[in-house]
């Protein structure tokens, strides 16, 4: 079996779909959902099965996400025991959507320099043992 410490990062852009509150706010979920996806491809790259979110130990929300904004989710596999994987997540805003704001085009965006971290979380999955199919 591979060794802990497997990043995976994932970057996409937040849709006007996932928008759920006044000014294109997007809900917190939205970022545990990604981390269920980088825990995802995680577990499927160590061990060949997509194993089963069991709890989250931390999750911080630390900065808005809106519609049209650009992020970086990055996991990363802590720690390995029998059929549990612990994993640490951040998600981090890339690009800022800035349409709305008075005197900027309606397509405007600010790449972040430094990227803002927007949420971070720790969490722990399982894979049964006998769906293991080693790490790859």
């Amino acid at each position: 079996m591979s060794e802990p410490n497997l990043k995976v990062i994932l970057r996409l852009r937040i849709g006007a779909h996932d928008a759920h509150y006044a000014g294109e706010l997007v809900d917190g979920a939205k970022c545990l959902q990604l981390f269920g996806d980088v825990a995802t491809e995680l577990l499927i790259r160590h061990d060949g099965d997509e194993g089963l979110f069991r709890a989250y130990d931390s999750v911080e929300f630390l900065a808005p996400v809106r519609a049209g904004d650009y992020l970086e989710i990055e996991g990363e596999l802590v720690s390995v025991g029998k059929t549990s994987r612990k994993m640490r997540f951040e998600a981090r805003k890339v690009i800022e959507n800035v349409r709305g704001e008075p005197g900027v085009a309606p397509s405007a965006a600010n790449v972040l320099t430094p990227p803002v971290l927007v949420c971070r979380a720790s969490g722990t999955c399982v894979v049964p043992a006998e769906y293991q199919r080693g790490g790859r």
